[in-house]
């Protein structure tokens, strides 16, 4: 049984101040509204992730971090490997949001070693994927997202697909104007199971959560996740309110 998932990505914001409100405020408000059962996560940046382990500790959050390096250790200086990342107790990791795709060139092969690391450390990659406007408008989103998937995970194991969470990002509806109707998501998640199964399994693909990265809000929250193969969201700018993210959570069925 797949879980469902609410995982905050902070990005680079949350001063110090900033960090110890916005964490204590989910962690409370988390603990007396939500009873559904997901599983929520912040993620910031990682100089903050040490004092958000500290407030979420005893508490059902979970804390990530949103990336890793592809080496073990090594002179990368400024750089953070999976190995320190895990020290620190963290459950997930993002590998591969759209930002960093664009603003940093990574590639698919490059990402698949990052994939690798988290797993090898035992935490959950959150491998994002996602066309951008230009390839929606060419009618080549599903061949670009087929290639982020095979050529990022499907040189798992069966054991290791199933502790990879997946993220659909369209980029195309992020920043543009345009906007992603749950239909529009719901038929793209389709499609990324429909790739599981073939790869691995039906039983298999049915155990793999599959978040929505594209702009989930309050208002939206609830059609999406109501949707079959939505399993929770990626959630960027909604996470960094505490009244938001946690009506995101309880907008979980």
């Amino acid at each position: 049984m797949r879980k469902y998932i609410v995982a905050g990505n902070w990005k680079m914001n949350g001063k110090q101040e900033q960090t110890q409100i916005l964490a204590s405020e989910v962690v409370n408000m988390y603990k007396d509204e939500v009873n559904n059962g997901v599983t929520a996560v912040m993620i910031p940046p990682f100089i903050g992730i040490g004092e958000v382990q500290r407030l979420a500790k005893g508490s059902p959050l979970k804390v990530g971090a949103q990336n890793c390096h592809q080496e073990e250790s090594g002179a990368y200086t400024g750089e953070i490997s999976a190995a320190i990342l895990a020290s620190f107790g963290l459950d997930y990791v993002i590998i591969g949001h759209s930002e960093r795709r664009e603003y940093f060139d990574e590639q698919n092969a490059l990402l698949a070693q990052k994939v690798d690391q988290v797993h090898r450390h035992h935490m959950t990659p959150i491998y994002c994927v996602g066309e951008t406007l230009e390839e929606r408008e060419e009618n080549r989103h599903f061949e670009v997202i087929e290639q982020q998937i095979s050529e990022g995970l499907f040189h798992l194991s069966t054991d290791n697909i199933q502790r990879t969470v997946i993220a659909y990002e369209p980029v195309w509806a992020i920043g543009t104007g345009k906007t992603a109707s749950a239909g529009q998501a719901q038929e793209i998640h389709a499609f990324i199971r429909d790739l599981l199964t073939k790869r691995y399994s039906e039983a298999m693909a049915q155990e793999i959560s599959i978040l929505y990265g594209g702009s989930v809000k309050p208002n939206n929250a609830a059609e999406l996740f109501s949707m079959p193969d939505i399993d929770g969201g990626l959630i960027g700018g909604a996470s960094l309110q505490s009244r938001d993210f946690i009506d995101i959570c309880k907008a979980v069925k």
